[in-house]
C-alpha cells in the first residue's frame, strides 16, 4: 500500500508524530495547501487576528506546558509579523517551531509577490532555521526542528516551506531518531568541577543562590529547593526564575536587580559565594558589573557554554543541565549551618521590606496583592512589560514553576495577552490572569476576538495610569519630569471589551477591587478589568542604570 502524500500532508503527519495538540496561526496565499491539509487535521487550531499574536501565543503555550509551541504564517508580511515573537522566545530560551510559507522555489530571489528572506531575517533570532527545497527532506527537517528547539538550551526553530514543496509528493517515512553530528548538548557537568564546587560551598560563610529561568526550563525546581535547604543558603531569582523556588519559603529573597528587593540586593553585595544556576548575569540583574557581588567567588552552572564568563568572570564554571548538575551536587555537598548569615538576612528583610503607601487611593500594588490572594497564588500570570511587570514580580507570590509568563530579555510590550491565550489553551483547567498596562494592552488588543470566539476565558487586569508608566518614571527621575510623549489618551476599555463580546469592568475605588476580581473569576467569558490606578505611582526600589546594586533609590531602599 502506497504511503505517498504531498508536502502539506507530510507536515501534518509529522506534527502528529511529535504529539502536537495546538497550533496558532493565520492563513495566506503561500500556505493554502498547508491550510487545506489542516482542514481535517486533529489539532486545535487557534486563528489569531495578527501573526505576532500567534508567535506570542505559541510562546505562552510553551512556557506554561514545557512543550514546544507551534505557529504558522504565510510568506512575506505574514512571516515578518512573527519576527518580534520569535525574538522574544529566542532571548528567553523558549522552545518553538515556527512554520512560514514561502514563494515557489524557482521564484525565490526574484522579488516575487509576498516574498521575504525570512531565513536570513531570522538567522540571528532563531536557534536554527531551515528552507525546505526538497519534499524528501521534510520529515527529517521537522524531526530535527523539534529536537533542536526542545533540547540543550531551548529556543525557536523556523521552517520556511515553499508552496510548491507543499504540493510535491513523496513517500512518508518519519525518522525514529535524530543524529546531528554538530549538535550534542552537554547535560552532565564535569565531575571534577562539581567536586570543586562542593568544596567551595562547604567553605563558604555567606552563600547566596542566584537562580534564573534555566532552573524552570530544566525542571530543576525540586532539586533547587533540596539544595538550598541542605546548604542553608538564601535564594534570589531573576524575573524569569520566579516560581523556580517557592516565594513563601523562609530562604526566598524574591527577585534581585534593578527592581529587586532591597534585601536580595544587599545579600548579593555582601555574600562570599554566589551560586548562579541557569542565569546569564544580564545587565538588569548586575547593575555596575565591576562592582557586582564584589566579595564573592562565583560558581556558574549553565547548559550554554557561551553564557559562562560572558558578562561576569566566574571561578568555577560547570557546563551542564541544572537538574542533572544539582542532582550530582546533592550527593556530595555538605555545609555546616551557620545562623549568623541567615540572621543577617532576616535583619535586612525587616529593615528593607517591600512597601507602598497605604491609603484610600487605588494603587497598583494593592490590585496585584488582591489578585494573588483571590487566586491563592495558584494562577498562571502573564504580563506585558513595564511598571506592572515589576509590581507583579514584587507583589505576586509565585509558588510553582511555569506560572509566570513574561518577556524578560527582549522586553516586548504586547506579549502578555496573546501569551495568556496560549497558556490557557495549553492549561485549560488553570486560572489565567493577564496583568498589563494601558499602553501594552493596546499593542495586541485585537486578540480579544481570538479569545472570545475560541472561548479562551482569560482574565485581563489593566493597571491603567494613563501613561507609558515605566518610561514616564524614568522621565520623572532622570529627565526633570519632561514627559515627552508618554501621556496616553486611552479609549474606553470597557466598551472595547463589550464590542468584542467580552465582559468589561471598570474599577475606580479601592473597595471595588476584590469584588471585581471575584466576579471575573466566576464569569465564564473573557473579562477585561480596567483598574484606574494612581497615575504617577513609581516602582521602588530602583537601581539606576549603571549603578551598584546597593545604590538603590526609593522609600524601600
Amino acid at each position: 500500500m502506497s504511503n505517498k502524500m504531498n508536502g502539506a500532508r507530510i507536515l501534518i503527519e509529522s506534527l502528529k508524530k511529535e504529539g502536537v495538540e495546538a497550533i496558532f496561526g493565520f492563513p495566506g496565499g503561500a500556505v493554502l495547501p498547508l491550510f487545506d491539509a489542516l482542514y481535517s487535521a486533529p489539532f486545535r487550531f487557534v486563528l489569531v487576528r495578527h501573526e505576532q499574536g500567534a508567535a506570542h501565543a505559541a510562546d505562552g503555550y510553551a512556557r506554561a506546558t514545557g512543550k514546544p509551541g507551534v505557529c504558522i504564517a504565510t510568506s512575506g508580511p505574514g512571516a515578518t509579523n512573527l519576527v518580534t515573537g520569535i525574538a522574544t522566545a529566542y532571548m528567553d530560551s523558549i522552545p518553538m517551531v515556527v512554520i512560514t510559507g514561502q514563494v515557489k522555489t524557482f521564484m525565490i530571489g526574484n522579488d516575487a509577490f509576498q516574498e521575504a528572506d525570512i531565513v536570513g531575517i531570522t538567522r540571528p533570532i532563531t536557534k536554527h532555521n531551515y528552507l525546505v527545497k526538497d519534499v524528501n527532506d521534510l520529515a527529517r527537517i521537522v524531526k530535527e526542528a523539534f529536537h533542536i528547539a526542545s533540547t540543550g538550551k531551548p529556543g525557536p526553530v523556523l521552517i520556511d516551506f515553499p508552496s510548491d514543496v507543499q504540493l510535491a509528493e513523496t513517500e512518508f517515512h518519519y525518522p525514529a531518531e535524530v543524529n546531528i553530528r554538530s549538535y550534542k548538548p552537554t547535560y552532565c557537568g564535569h565531575p571534577g568541577q562539581i567536586k570543586r564546587a562542593a568544596k567551595m560551598i562547604a567553605e563558604s560563610k555567606r552563600p547566596v543562590i542566584y537562580a534564573g529561568g534555566g532552573v524552570i526550563l530544566s525542571g530543576a525546581s525540586k532539586e533547587l529547593r533540596e539544595f538550598a535547604e541542605k546548604i542553608n543558603s538564601p535564594v534570589t531569582m531573576t524575573l524569569l526564575g520566579l516560581g523556580g523556588f517557592p516565594g513563601n519559603h523562609e530562604l526566598s529573597l524574591g527577585m534581585l536587580g534593578m527592581h529587586g528587593t532591597g534585601y536580595a540586593n544587599h545579600a548579593v553585595q555582601n555574600c562570599d559565594l554566589l551560586i548562579a544556576i541557569g542565569a546569564r548575569f544580564d545587565d538588569r540583574v548586575t547593575g555596575k558589573i565591576d562592582e557586582f557581588a564584589p566579595h564573592a567567588k562565583i560558581i556558574h552552572i549553565d547548559i550554554d557554554p557561551s553564557a559562562i564568563s560572558k558578562s561576569v568572570v566566574v571561578d568555577i564554571p560547570i557546563v551542564g543541565d541544572a537538574k542533572c548538575v544539582l542532582g550530582e551536587l546533592l550527593k556530595i555537598v555538605h555545609r555546616p549551618h551557620d545562623k549568623s548569615w541567615t540572621e543577617k538576612i532576616v535583619e535586612w528583610k525587616e529593615k528593607h521590606p517591600l512597601s507602598y503607601k497605604m491609603d484610600d487611593k487605588l494603587r497598583p500594588q494593592y490590585v496585584i496583592q488582591q489578585i494573588c490572594e483571590a487566586t491563592k497564588g495558584e494562577a498562571i500570570i502573564a504580563t506585558d512589560v513595564g511598571q506592572h511587570q515589576m509590581w507583579t514580580a514584587q507583589w505576586y507570590r509565585f509558588m510553582r514553576p511555569r506560572e509566570l509568563l513574561s518577556s524578560g530579555g527582549l522586553g516586548t510590550m504586547g506579549y502578555g495577552f496573546p501569551a495568556g491565550i496560549g497558556a490557557k489553551v495549553g492549561k485549560p483547567d488553570s486560572e489565567v490572569f493577564v496583568i498589563t498596562g494601558d499602553g501594552s494592552i493596546q499593542m495586541n488588543i485585537q486578540e480579544l476576538a481570538t479569545a472570545v470566539v475560541n472561548n479562551i476565558h482569560v482574565k485581563i487586569a489593566i493597571l491603567n495610569n494613563s501613561y507609558l508608566g515605566m518610561v514616564r518614571q524614568w522621565q520623572e527621575l532622570f529627565y526633570g519630569k519632561r514627559y515627552s510623549h508618554t501621556r496616553l489618551a486611552n479609549p474606553d476599555f470597557v466598551k472595547i471589551a463589550e464590542a468584542y463580546g467580552a465582559v468589561g469592568i471598570r474599577v475606580e475605588k479601592k473597595e471595588e477591587v476584590r469584588p471585581a476580581i471575584e466576579k471575573a473569576m466566576h464569569t465564564k467569558n473573557v473579562v477585561v478589568m480596567d483598574f484606574r490606578v494612581e497615575e504617577e505611582e513609581n516602582v521602588y526600589p530602583m537601581v539606576p542604570a549603571g549603578k551598584r546594586l546597593d545604590d538603590m533609590i526609593g522609600s524601600m531602599a
